[in-house]
């Protein structure tokens, strides 16, 4: 069940985004005789992160199912309940592993609905933790926002606080389309201010539509998940300096909301992209691409600039980790380069 960590003022609570992972769980599973959750850990362990704590409890072993640690199998199994009808949630303990299962992901789930011609669907939400967490090496540290984002028949989420956690997932269970929903270790623990609308239990966020977290005048960067916190500091600290950033939360990487984009870069003329994932191929790139292949490009007073994770497979030590992906202060360099 949900625990509200402190009431703040009037229509509105304080939750991490653990907290509210777990209460869109909790409602759609309610709310959907079909849905359930399956997954490592996830029933009487409470869930490898906790995010599914007390689901177990609520629902029983009908609805939130343990299974072994077999990635293919389970995925295989919920591709093939989706296609008869059912709406699996699909927990994996990390995408990293989820590469064990990728082709169930593409292959089967992905394609079902173009090769039997419109005659089979599977609504079913992948989801898990992606990108960087701390000191857990090159094989667990890997942003698969790119990856997922280039394969036609699947929407790719990425949520950054509360709201974009419980509109995003119940929109992505209640979608008859295959969801990948790309979570973050980090920002498990992360606390938000709440209003009582994003409580209610049919409040969707619209798939396909980014959110302007900050206005502003003067260069727009276009960012998701944890990236979405650096660039808030960074607008933050380049106010202090006159600089005026406007800073866009994608939300959705596939559909991209191009037009929030470009209108964006039609009032400031300068962007820069920031990702924690590889640049070559990057969502970053994919940006400068939506901008050179449209009008938006007469637009530009000067190139975009991407900030991006090192081009490196992720190494273990903490000092080193630090310094393989983007921070405040290479979001403040990037946008005083972009400027010059």
């Amino acid at each position: 069940m949900l625990r509200i960590v402190n009431k703040l003022r009037s229509g509105f609570a304080k939750m991490t985004v653990r907290e509210a992972i777990n209460s869109a769980m909790g409602q759609e599973i309610e709310r959907d005789s079909n849905v359930f959750l399956i997954g490592e850990e996830v029933g009487q362990f409470q869930g490898a992160y906790k995010v599914s704590k007390g689901l177990y409890d609520r629902f029983g072993k009908s609805r939130i199912w343990d299974t072994p640690i077999t990635e293919a199998g389970f995925t295989g199994l919920s591709v093939g309940a989706a296609m008869y009808g059912l709406k699996p949630i699909v927990e994996f303990m990390t995408f990293n592993f989820a590469m064990q299962a990728i082709d169930h992901v593409i292959n089967s789930s992905a394609k079902l609905n173009y090769m039997s011609a419109g005659g089979l669907n599977t609504s079913i939400v992948f989801r898990g933790i992606n990108g960087a967490a701390a000191s857990v090496a090159a094989q667990h540290s890997q942003c698969f926002a790119a990856w997922y984002s280039q394969v036609p028949g699947l929407i790719v989420l990425s949520p950054y606080d509360c709201d974009d956690a419980r509109g995003l997932l119940k929109a992505a269970v209640r979608n008859p389309n295959p969801v990948v929903f790309l979570e973050n270790e980090i920002m498990y623990n992360e606390s938000f201010e709440v209003p009582e609308n994003v409580m209610d239990k049919d409040y969707l966020i619209p798939i396909g539509k980014a959110k302007v977290m900050r206005e502003g005048k003067d260069v727009t960067i276009v960012t998701f998940s944890k990236m979405v916190k650096y660039s808030m500091l960074a607008a933050a600290e380049l106010e202090r300096e006159g600089i005026s950033c406007e800073v866009i939360n994608l939300r959705t990487l596939k559909p991209l909301d191009r037009n929030t984009i470009i209108q964006s870069l039609q009032k400031t003329h300068r962007v820069v992209t920031v990702e924690e994932g590889w640049g070559q191929c990057g969502i970053g790139a994919e940006i400068c691409g939506i901008i050179n292949e449209t009008n938006a490009f007469f637009h530009l007073d000067a190139p975009v600039v991407r900030v991006t994770g090192a081009d490196i497979p992720t190494p273990y030590a903490f000092n080193l980790e630090e310094l393989s992906f983007p921070k405040t202060h290479n979001i403040v360099e990037a946008v005083k380069l972009v400027l010059k």
